[in-house]
């Protein structure tokens, strides 16, 4: 294997990232999803999602490391985010679609930013956006629209779910150095803080989107 082991733990943390989304999104379309159309289109991302995982699952064999290891250190932390950010209804469900996963893939791109072209380019076309976030953000302002009194308490939400994504980043960029190493470009924690000043905007920017 000729590639850094940073490049193998972006692979594998953004493999389980989208194995994660294809499992949560299929159960989220059969017990959130208030209508069949609503259920089919949710189906059809998840199917997007696991496209994606089977693209970084052979990449990481074309260069020879176990694709299931390459995922393993990541499960914990991905697991824990997803246990504590479960949705309650199906508008929670599509902001943390939109704003919690958007928040972790700013940080898997930011990641890909340092790498050789044709990894950068793998990463670019996984992280490519298929709809979710038209989907999501149309189905959302129409809930408010409909109800504004949930404008608040989905507001809370979304900060509850960046304030998470933000933890379980930290803690995985801690665990995994390589990883880390491909964040910074040399000013160490200073271009960490700004990294997620960036991830911050971004999410801000979302939350406008979404008419939070």
């Amino acid at each position: 294997m000729t590639e850094s082991p940073g490049v193998v733990d972006l692979l594998g943390v953004l493999a389980y990232a989208e194995l994660s989304a294809y499992a949560r999104m299929t159960e989220d379309a059969a017990t959130l999803a208030p209508s069949l159309a609503d259920r089919a289109a949710l189906s059809e991302l998840a199917v997007t999602e696991y496209a994606h995982f089977r693209l970084l699952r052979d990449r990481l064999a074309e260069l020879g490391a176990d694709p299931a290891e390459a995922m393993s250190p990541f499960v914990g932390a991905l697991d824990a985010w997803h246990a504590q950010t479960k949705p309650a209804d199906w508008l929670q469900a599509l902001v943390k679609t939109y704003v919690g996963d958007g928040i972790a893939l700013d940080f898997y791109r930011e990641a890909a930013r340092h790498l050789d072209p044709s990894i950068a380019k793998l990463v670019d076309e996984v992280l490519v956006d298929e709809g979710r976030s038209q989907f999501a953000v149309e189905r959302v302002r129409a809930g408010i629209e409909a109800s504004p009194a949930a404008a608040g308490r989905l507001a809370l939400w979304a900060r509850r779910l960046v304030g998470e994504a933000l933890s379980q980043g930290q803690q995985v960029a801690s665990a995994r150095p390589d990883l880390a190493l491909l964040l910074v470009s040399g000013e160490g924690a200073t271009d960490i803080s700004r990294l997620f000043a960036t991830l911050t905007e971004a999410h801000n920017k979302r939350m406008a989107t979404l008419g939070l």
